[in-house]
């Protein structure tokens, strides 16, 4: 008799289990129909580029992405471009490239072949160790950065430079992909980070050659585009694009700022943004910066001003984002 009604909670148990997780399916299906995907060539920042999506990719425009960056991922409003994506990939599920424009001037890359990425991962690990008593002081996890995940590599004919790191937060027990692409411009880089988990590693290297060859500068924006007579030259090296900072020119928030408000604060602490975002619980560290990030450093206070993207004329805004199914997890996400 004992082991009949055992049977019999185990079965109840089973069958609440299947139900619940049923339900989450279902809710997560009908939050990722939320978003309106784009394919083809579309025009972005004003003009200055075009992103042109291909079978297998879809583009998610600058208004929903930043929506998903704030009230999904719980960063505090950052500029954003839109994100490249594989079409099978949800905004709970796999990867994302964030894409945005930074108008720092003409990057030189004069230096890209002299560069020893040994050494500047290692001064990158000393630095990032050193600074982690400001970061748990401001309210953020310490960061650990385990190595490159892919060396970097500057491709001088097309001049876009691309690198990936593995970089552990707190505690977390499934490190943190962080893959980088530049593509330098007249007047600036186009930046795409894709933020994934190690886990992934592979499906995000499987996409970057068609990641490359999406995002190009309008003509007259182009690197060869470049006048000296009359176009700022950068103070950033090639070097400096990859350690996050004009290099010995800046300070203790050098690495952190650049990337820390797309990667931390996002999803900082164990899925902590996605946690918020179903169960409307926050982490206050998470959407509260630092008083000493709220002052833009080097040549990244420009991002801010950049204009809009140009949304097509036929879609309106779309309205906030619905919250998803509580309870969901998710593997860190940018």
């Amino acid at each position: 008799m004992k082991k009949l009604y055992a049977l019999i909670v185990l079965l109840g148990l089973y069958a609440h289990a299947a139900l619940a997780q049923d339900s989450t399916a279902i809710k997560t299906a009908a939050f990722e129909k939320q978003f309106t995907y784009q394919h083809g060539t579309i025009k972005v920042g004003d003009g200055i580029a075009t992103v042109t999506i291909p079978k297998g990719f879809k583009y998610l425009d600058s208004v929903q992405a930043a929506k998903v960056l704030t009230d999904v991922w719980g960063n505090p409003k950052t500029p954003t471009l839109g994100f490249i994506m594989p079409e099978e990939n949800g905004i709970l599920s796999g990867y994302v490239f964030n894409i945005q424009y930074d108008a720092i001037g003409y990057v030189k890359d004069d230096d890209a072949k002299d560069v020893d990425y040994d050494e500047l991962l290692a001064n990158l690990k000393t630095e990032s160790n050193e600074e982690n008593p400001e970061r748990e002081k401001a309210g953020f996890p310490p960061i650990t950065i385990i190595g490159w995940a892919a060396k970097p590599y500057y491709d001088g004919d097309k001049h876009i430079l691309h690198w990936a790191k593995e970089v552990k937060f707190g505690t977390d027990s499934v490190n943190t992909l962080n893959y980088n692409v530049r593509v330098l411009g007249r007047k600036g880089v186009l930046i795409l980070n894709a933020i994934a988990t190690m886990n992934e590693l592979e499906a995000v290297k499987s996409g970057v050659p068609q990641v490359l060859t999406m995002v190009e500068f309008s003509d007259g924006n182009k690197y060869t585009n470049f006048n000296s007579s009359i176009d700022n030259v950068a103070a950033w090296t090639i070097g400096g694009l990859v350690a996050g900072k004009i290099l010995a020119k800046v300070g203790f928030f050098a690495l952190a700022v650049k990337f820390w408000k797309v990667i931390a604060l996002g999803f900082a602490v164990a899925g902590g943004a996605i946690k918020k975002f179903f169960t409307g619980k926050s982490n206050k560290a998470a959407t509260t910066p630092a008083e000493d990030e709220k002052e833009p450093i080097a040549a990244f206070d420009d991002l801010a001003e950049q204009p809009k993207e140009e949304e097509p004329k036929n879609e309106e805004e779309p309205p906030g984002i619905e919250p998803g199914p509580e309870g969901t997890d998710k593997p860190h996400q940018s």
